[in-house]
């Protein structure tokens, strides 16, 4: 099927999971495909109803999956950060990943995808860090702590704590990107919802944020390491 072909909601295949927890039908589209997730005591044929009600929204993201797969299989040997591709070298005798230039250097003995997101957590603080406290210097609020985590639905998190959690693979993005994403937890340190003050906040503080928050929209399924990685 091409990436441009639609598929009409009858023809949708999907699996269908039981929930305690769940209170109301969820349809997923995530790596392995579509998933319907049903509350315990809701009968079968509101999986299919989801299905047919959303399946617009269902193509779309299919599409869009199949589209960052080609994007991400081209990449080939390299893998994006900060807006420049590395070139990805395999050499006996290595335990870790470590960058030289435009050339990352890694393991050979071990599962690349491991190493390389092992890699790219320990940057990931390196870079965000001193980022994160530039802002708040220049916002006038400080934070509590810094995690680096591999969230699935979030790129980035602040509690009302002011404990901050980003996602490593903004690290794959443009480096206006990851200011952006700073910057917008930054603005939660004062405003912790997204009322109309909190944007004007941030549009004060980060101008572009529109254009760097449309580019993450569009490109972020392909913020991963290879084509069978979760989006």
């Amino acid at each position: 099927m091409s990436s441009g072909e639609t598929i009409a909601p009858a023809l949708i295949e999907y699996t269908v999971r039981r929930s305690q927890r769940a209170r109301r039908v969820h349809v997923r589209v995530g790596a392995g495909g579509v998933e319907v997730v049903l509350p315990q005591r809701a009968a079968e044929r509101e999986a299919a109803a989801a299905v047919r009600e959303l399946g617009p929204w269902i193509d779309r993201r299919l599409r869009e999956r199949r589209a960052a797969a080609e994007a991400v299989l081209a990449r080939g040997d390299c893998v994006p950060y900060l807006g420049r591709m590395l070139h990805v070298r395999r050499e006996p005798g290595r335990t870790r990943v470590h960058r030289r230039g435009d050339l990352l250097l890694a393991p050979a003995g071990s599962p690349l995808l491991g190493a390389l997101e092992r890699w790219y957590r320990r940057a990931a603080r390196v870079e965000i860090e001193p980022r994160l406290r530039r802002a708040c210097a220049v916002a006038g609020s400080d934070y509590t702590t810094l995690t680096i985590r591999g969230q699935r639905t979030r790129w980035a998190s602040c509690s009302r704590a002011g404990a901050m959690s980003f996602n490593w693979r903004l690290l794959m993005a443009p480096e206006p990107v990851l200011d952006y994403v700073v910057w917008h937890e930054v603005c939660h340190l004062d405003v912790m919802d997204h009322s109309p003050r909190f944007w004007t906040l941030l549009e004060s503080r980060c101008p572009d944020f529109r254009t760097h928050a449309a580019w993450l929209r569009r490109h972020g399924p392909e913020l991963v390491l290879s084509a069978e990685a979760p989006v």
